[in-house]
């Protein structure tokens, strides 16, 4: 662990130290007389173990309202407020409690705390006592919002009835900050790895299907019957013309058979809601079969009300076996409700049987929007960890082999919607091929037993005289794939998961996992799943044998200051490594070992959905908190080999698309910013960098050093910089990252409010960043 390298984000304070005067109370509704609905004005209820009442009580200690808690079986509860606060400074936290019969059974009683300080806690009142003051004096360190707690249970369950009032949280001191860092480029660590700017992509929500996937129709084959509530196919003319066929279908459970009206007219399905650009081409293929005589069917692109909003194609001479008929068409116009037709009018006896269709933009590029592999190839990650995620663990690779239409669509078994199996194994080796990225590849040890893993492997690695390597001959592909990283399992520590197991009994299943997939390829090398504390060190003692890296997941959620909300992300990659370098120090089975981190889930998760499921939108206070984490990466390289960002596309992802537009979300410009622009060996920065995150590291080659100096306020800061151990020019490049404000965003098709600015930078005794900002110096070796 590096000393004098650390992580200090801090907001910007320049205040002297308090005067006298009687102390402003920085908590809303202290002691709890306005009402909001059922409960004190300003608080809210929060739960994190057993039950509880939350009361908003007819009587205080003073005034004639407080705040009440009461459990009969235990609870560990709290009403709860967050406030601004100022950092690196002094408060004092105090408060009155009434209990009446207060048990404790692992937990403290009924007491005031801090929710994000957990250290910071007043004494705790347990039993029957009158009302009773208690306080805590703490020091903010780098805080700027904290959560306030009047908690019940703590750390544990308590039951009986507590009531709490006249809270006060008052400011003592405070102090001015002033930024300054010694840079010692001479001081060198050991590289980052260029797989810290991995990615993740999983089956889930819109990342591959309507995000990387070029296919624009849902429910293709048919997995839900048309004209039922989850399908997207509707039906159009006579209803009873249009039925499910369940003989022999294509794919799934059944087709679209289009029968006979009784009046003659044309009766079929339609989807709509297609994202349509005048003038672009769009290519289709329709898996049709019908019986003698059954005519032709009709397919229509439409683009908008009119009998001429549309273009129509005949496909005739259907046979009895199913058949791919292509299509293409050319929209008259923009829409994002444009819709396909399909319809027939069989004569008496005969049928018209749909068993998948597909629609794709012309300029697709092997099944892949161009949009999206145009920031795909920017973003330049070096690693795609593929499939999952929870979806892995009930997912049958070998469904996602050969002819896509003839692959079953399944129900996803992680999340909601169908798994259309078009990407599949294959799919993904050609989009790491397209990018000039490594597979890393996530084995099914939930639901999923090993031969299911180890013909997995042999499907990828095997030479094409193995039953597996002649499938994937079969298949179009001769040579191996020569997947190197592999992953067993994904999160199969919780309960959550599917085959989720004791621990005892996964430690098991690693390792007979591990050994016969290596049996398969000696070359693979391994990615255990791992979760920090019992699960991570019980893994390390049993399973160091059969692991070259160790997954490690997090994710932050929303916080009310800006300096809080991005001091997240350094601070919990930070908690895992040095929890992972205490277990080198401690576990036996470590020792002559170098099992480091694969950090292949973190991002922040929080907030509204608009790009489907789990489709969350960033900002530019969550783009400040992905670049402090980059710093601290570079602190991180003797225990951190790895990191995926998750996921990629709109599914919590750096990029976001629209059914016609695709742009970077303001994590995805930082992602790409420092995989450009940061240098990848680390040298040391010490001094006081508040209120600024600092790293420098050389470029390879040691051309330049770059500097990173991330500003988490809202105030622009100087700082004070000397630097020592080489010789650099005065003159450089600033690559800045900012916005107008921390809720800035960036959506696809409008103009972008977070941006990447270059400038001419000089090197002198200070840097300037902007407020709210993210910037990479770039100085030139001389």
């Amino acid at each position: 662990m590096r000393t004098g390298h650390a992580l200090v984000v801090v907001v910007l304070a320049a205040c002297a130290a308090l005067s006298g005067g009687e102390a402003v109370n920085s908590l809303p509704n202290p002691s709890f007389e306005n009402a909001a609905g059922d409960g004190p004005a300003g608080w809210k209820p929060a739960t994190w173990g057993g039950r509880a009442a939350f009361e908003h009580g007819a009587a205080g200690r003073t005034g004639g309202r407080s705040a009440v808690i009461a459990s009969a079986e235990g609870a560990d509860v709290s009403w709860t407020a967050t406030v601004p606060v100022k950092p690196f400074s002094v408060y004092r936290l105090s408060g009155w409690v009434k209990t009446d019969n207060v048990a404790v059974r692992g937990g403290l009683g009924a007491l005031f705390n801090l929710h994000n300080m957990q250290g910071t806690k007043t004494p705790a009142v347990t039993g029957t006592k009158d009302w009773t003051r208690l306080e805590v004096v703490f020091e903010t360190s780098d805080h700027d919002s904290i959560q306030v707690n009047c908690l019940f249970g703590g750390w544990g369950l308590a039951t009986g009835r507590a009531w709490y009032d006249d809270v006060a949280l008052e400011l003592l001191d405070t102090k001015a900050l002033e930024p300054a860092v010694a840079i010692d480029a001479g001081r060198t660590f050991e590289p980052m790895s260029p797989y810290i700017y991995g990615q993740f992509i999983e089956h889930l929500g819109r990342c591959i299907y309507g995000g990387i996937w070029a296919e624009m129709l849902e429910d293709r084959k048919f997995f839900y019957a048309a004209g039922r509530r989850e399908s997207p196919w509707k039906p159009f003319g006579e209803r009873a013309a249009v039925a499910m066929h369940t003989e022999a279908p294509l794919a799934g459970a059944h087709a679209v058979e289009l029968r006979p009206s009784a009046d003659g007219a044309p009766a079929g399905i339609a989807q709509d809601g297609l994202g349509l650009i005048a003038g672009k081409e769009y290519v289709g293929r329709l898996a049709v079969a019908g019986s003698a005589g059954s005519g032709p069917v009709t397919v229509s692109l439409v683009w908008g009300p009119g009998e001429n909003d549309r273009q129509r194609i005949e496909i005739a001479g259907l046979s009895a076996d199913y058949a791919k008929k292509p299509f293409r068409f050319t929209a008259g116009a923009s829409t994002d409700d444009g819709r396909l037709e399909i319809g027939a009018a069989p004569r008496a006896g005969g049928s018209v049987r749909i068993g998948a269709v597909s629609l794709m933009p012309a300029d697709h590029v092997s099944g892949m929007r161009p949009d999206t592999l145009a920031l795909l190839k920017e973003l330049n990650a070096p690693i795609y960890r593929w499939p999952g995620g929870n979806f892995v663990s009930g997912y049958d690779w070998k469904d996602g082999l050969g002819d896509p239409d003839r692959r079953p669509p399944r129900k996803n078994p992680a999340w909601r919607g169908v798994e259309h199996n078009d990407f599949g194994i294959n799919e993904f080796m050609t989009f790491c091929r397209v990018l000039g990225t490594e597979p890393l590849i996530v084995v099914n040890s939930g639901l999923g037993d090993v031969a299911l893993a180890t013909s997995a492997v042999e499907y990828a690695n095997g030479a094409p005289d193995t039953p597996m390597g002649r499938l994937r001959a079969s298949h179009g592909r001769a040579e191996p794939y020569k997947v190197l990283w592999w992953g067993i399992g994904n999160e199969m520590y919780g309960n959550w998961q599917l085959g989720h197991m004791p621990l005892s009994q996964y430690v098991e299943k690693h390792n007979v996992f591990a050994r016969a997939m290596h049996a398969v390829d000696p070359s693979l090398k391994f990615v255990a799943v791992g979760a920090v504390g019992a699960w991570s060190e019980t893994m390390l003692k049993n399973c160091a044998d059969n692991m070259h890296l160790m997954s490690e997941h997090f994710y932050c959620g929303a916080q009310g200051g800006l300096l809080s909300h991005a001091r997240q992300i350094p601070d919990n990659i930070r908690r895992i490594a040095d929890a992972h370098r205490r277990y080198r120090a401690s576990i036996p089975a470590l020792a002559g070992k170098d099992i480091r981190i694969a950090m292949d889930e973190w991002n922040y998760w929080y907030g509204p959905h608009p790009y489907g499921e789990l489709g969350t939108q960033y900002f530019l206070k969550d783009a400040l908190g992905i670049a402090a984490g980059l710093n601290e990466y570079s602190r991180a390289t003797d225990i951190i080999f790895m990191a995926n960002y998750a996921q990629t596309v709109n599914v919590i992802g750096c990029i976001k698309t629209t059914k016609t537009a695709a742009a970077f979300d303001t994590t995805g410009l930082v992602l790409a910013l420092y995989r450009a622009r940061f240098g990848v060996v680390p040298v040391a920065v010490e001094g006081s960098p508040a209120p600024l995150d600092i790293a420098a590291a050389w470029t390879d080659g040691r051309t330049a050093l770059t500097i990173s100096v991330v500003n988490p306020t809202l105030s622009p800061a100087t700082v004070a910089t000397t630097l020592a151990g080489a010789a650099l020019a005065s003159a450089g490049t600033a690559y800045v990252l900012t916005g107008p404000s921390p809720d800035a965003c960036n959506v696809p098709g409008k103009p972008p409010q977070v941006t990447v600015v270059e400038r001419a930078a000089t090197l002198g005794d200070a840097l300037e960043v902007p407020a709210m900002s993210a910037t990479v110096f770039v100085f030139p070796a001389r």
